[in-house]
This record gives C-alpha cells, sequence and structure tokens, in this order.
C-alpha cells in the first residue's frame, strides 16, 4: 500500500475499530494511536524515500502477574500481553539486506549471506539475525526488507521490550516468507534464541511467549520445550480494577549479578537433591533438610527456594480464581505474591546500593492511597524498575497524582490487557 492510501486507511473505521481492542475504546487513545502511525509512515518515508509500498505490524509488551522469578525454575506463571506496543513500517525487496530504522537509534543493516553472531553487531542487528537465523534452519527464504519503528513499551520498565521487538521480527518474516506457516510458540522459541544465543542476555521463555500469544495468559513451564499455555478470559475493568504500572526511573545498570544471583542460589538448592531446577525437588524433602541446607548454602538461598515453592502454587491459585471470577482472591494472592518477592526473594532493592529504595517507596505509597483495596507488587525482575498495582477505578486519578508527585510526570502507565499478539495491522 502506497504513502497516501496507507494514512487513508490508518484514518478507516476498520482500523478505528481495531485499535479499539488493541488500545482502548476511548476516542482519545484512538486517535493518538493514529497520529501515532502516520507519524511512523512518514518516517519510514523520509528513511526509506525509495520504498513505495508499505505494510505496517505490531507487537505488544507484556506484564507478569503472577509467578515473580519462577519461569527459569520450570514454575508456573500468569502473565498477559498489554497495550504498549512497537510498531513497523516495513517494505520488502529482493536485495538480501535488512535494514532496521528505530525511532532514537541509529540505522542497523544485516547482510542476509551471513547470519553468524558477531561481537560487532549492535543489539537490533543481533536481535533481528537471531531471529531469521531460526527461520534459514527451517529452509525459508527471506529476500530482504527496509523497517522503521517506534516503541512505547518502556524500556527496563519489566514490560520486555526486547521480546516485543523480536515478536515483531518474528511476525514479519513469517507472515511474508513462511505464508504464516509458523505457530505463536514457534516465534517465541525463535525470538528466545535470539536474545540467548546471539544477543548474549539468558531469559526464560516467559517474554517472548506472552508476546506473541497475546491476552491473559497462564504458563506451565514444567516440560520447558512444549509448556502447557492456557488463554484466560477475564477484564479486570468489569470487575471495577485497573491494571497500573509505575516506573520509578530506577536503573537497571549493574544489577545483573542480582538476577543471576536468585536464579543460581535456587539451583544450588536444586542440585543438592540431584535436580538442575527446583520445580523437580521433592518440596517435602526440602522442608525436612533445611537445617543442611541453611549451613551449605546460607539463608537466602534457603528462603528464596521457599518462595518459589510458594509462588509457583500461588500463580496457579491466581489463574483458578480468575477463571472462577473470584477477583477478591485473585486480589490477596497478589498481595501476598508481592509480599513473598520482598521478604523471601527479596529482590525490592539491591544490597549494595541501600540507599536507593524506590521499589519499596512506590509500593508503600501505593499501599497508602488502596487503603485494603486493590493490590501492589514488584514488576519482573525487581532491584530497580517498575512496581504493578490493580487500583480501583474510581481511585486511579487519585494514584496518578500521588505517584507522579513522587517519581514524575509520566511515571503511571494505566494499561489493559491486549487480547492478540504479534499481528499485521496493514
Amino acid at each position: 500500500m502506497n504513502l497516501i492510501n496507507c494514512i487513508d486507511e490508518i484514518n478507516s473505521e476498520r482500523i478505528r475499530n481495531l485499535f479499539a481492542g488493541l488500545y482502548g475504546t476511548q476516542d482519545s487513545v484512538i486517535e493518538k494511536q493514529q497520529q501515532r502511525y502516520i507519524q511512523a509512515v512518514k518516517a519510514f518515508h523520509e528513511h526509506f524515500p525509495n520504498r513505495a509500498e508499505v505494510k505496517i505490524y505490531s507487537a505488544p509488551g507484556r506484564t507478569e502477574i503472577g509467578g515473580n522469578h519462577t519461569d527459569h525454575q520450570r514454575g508456573m506463571v500468569l502473565a498477559g500481553a498489554v497495550n504498549l506496543d512497537v510498531i513497523a513500517v516495513v517494505a520488502f525487496h529482493d536485495e538480501g539486506v535488512v535494514r532496521v530504522k528505530s525511532e532514537g537509534y541509529d540505522l542497523s543493516e544485516i547482510n542476509l549471506d551471513d547470519l553468524t553472531s558477531s561481537s560487532n553487531d549492535d543489539g537490533t542487528a543481533a536481535l533481528v539475525k537471531g531471529v531469521i537465523a531460526k527461520f534459514s534452519e527451517k529452509k525459508v527464504l527471506v529476500g530482504g526488507f527496509d523497517m522503521y519503528t517506534t516503541s512505547d513499551v518502556i524500556c527496563g520498565g519489566g514490560i520486555s521490550s526486547s521480546a516485543a521487538f523480536e515478536t515483531l521480527i518474528g511476525t514479519v518474516v513469517n507472515q511474508k516468507y513462511n505464508n504464516g506457516e509458523c505457530t505463536a510458540f514457534e516465534i517465541a522459541k525463535y525470538g528466545w534464541f535470539a536474545e540467548n544465543v546471539y544477543f548474549g542476555k539468558k531469559c526464560g521463555l516467559l517474554d517472548q511467549t506472552v508476546s506473541s500469544y497475546g491476552g491473559l495468559v497462564s504458563i506451565n513451564f514444567e516440560d520447558e520445550g512444549n509448556p502447557i499455555i492456557e488463554k484466560i478470559d477475564f477484564d479486570f475493568e468489569k470487575f471495577g480494577y485497573t491494571l497500573c504500572i509505575t516506573d520509578t526511573k530506577s536503573s537497571h545498570e549493574n544489577l545483573t549479578d542480582d538476577y543471576v544471583a536468585i536464579r543460581e542460589e535456587m539451583k544450588q538448592i536444586a542440585k543438592h537433591f540431584g535436580c538442575d531446577v527446583l520445580n523437580t525437588v521433592n518440596e517435602t524433602d526440602f522442608y525436612d533438610n533445611i537445617k543442611e541446607l541453611r549451613s551449605k548454602y546460607g539463608d537466602r538461598a534457603v528462603l528464596r527456594s521457599i518462595h518459589f515453592f510458594d509462588e509457583t502454587k500461588r500463580a496457579k491459585e491466581e489463574t483458578e480464581s480468575l477463571k472462577r471470577k473470584d477477583i477478591n482472591r485473585f486480589l490477596a494472592l497478589v498481595n501476598e505474591s508481592g509480599d513473598s518477592s520482598w521478604k523471601l526473594l527479596q529482590n525490592n532493592y539491591c544490597i549494595t546500593t541501600p540507599h536507593n529504595q524506590e521499589i519499596p517507596l512506590a509500593i508503600t505509597l501505593t499501599k497508602k492511597v488502596l487503603c485494603g483495596d486493590g493490590a501492589v507488587r514488584v514488576h519482573g525482575g525487581g532491584f530497580a524498575g517498575t512496581v504493578q498495582a490493580f487500583v480501583p477505578i474510581a481511585k486511579v486519578a487519585e494514584y496518578r497524582e500521588t505517584m507522579e508527585k513522587v517519581f514524575g510526570e509520566g511515571s503511571v502507565y494505566v494499561l489493559r490487557i491486549r487480547p492478540v499478539g504479534g499481528i499485521q495491522i496493514i
């Protein structure tokens, strides 16, 4: 579709209806997205003026709702795609090159004749190469494309901007060069491969799976290569609550060791029982051996393991409470999850910088606004970044005002669950 027709389509009733499902039904929300897409199309043509025909794609960020740090131990997780996304305007060609210009970043160019990982690749090139390399293993021949992307997914905010980008690339390649034959889970695995192997960031499959599937999903990672994924039909707003994420503007820089320590301490406990992960450890055996475990691995490793056993069961119960429409039990479980992450998992602040405790502060302020209603917990990996809250609709304005006085204007994101994952818009 050419530039003029593309802009006309963005302003069409069809796209308005689509945007209402993706982003929200308010006219102001839909019109904001229309302008965002139009600006993206114009920016594409500024950077790639020789390309006449374009298509547009979108892939969402995600929010973890239950199961904090359970996925890497093959436990249960409850998560949802959200109405923050990365969009791409794309023109296809047969030049054997992929060019990606993301808003705020330099142009990345990938030669499709060489998909090997290289230390010289920037982050964009590494992720694009990794995803396409997996398609190439399936004998999918990618001709090439030019792409302009823009994202409103919070970078470093626990919404997983990298997984959204990987899902976007996978969706583009799958739709254009693979007749849409890959499943949502295959696209998720390709993104996971790109992030772990090409980008070099070790992560579980949670982020990519939720971004690719869309909606509210319960995931059992017991069989990591073939997890049990169930989509849950639940609208929080119909029960009087809004999902809010507050970005405390704290940095994730230099926190890698803290994240690794959680995984490694849990694995130390698992290895004591001859297991790779805690999910295969007999919980009764664990409790029977706590005296020996704490002497060998320390109290923190034991507490973090207790968190895992409780949290993976809690994520399952959260799923069941939503299926039976029991919002009160669900909110109680979310609060229990938050308390466990704070006291047992201990990922609400970094012990090497004890004066910086943005997450505990945000949780405390949230509880004061909620006054016993709703729920709040650390969001994502923890130590810095964001908190998640289920706020009564009547208190959203008060909540935003309270939090933004402390953490700055625009720090509160009022979210909704997005029903679909990576899709072609136009």
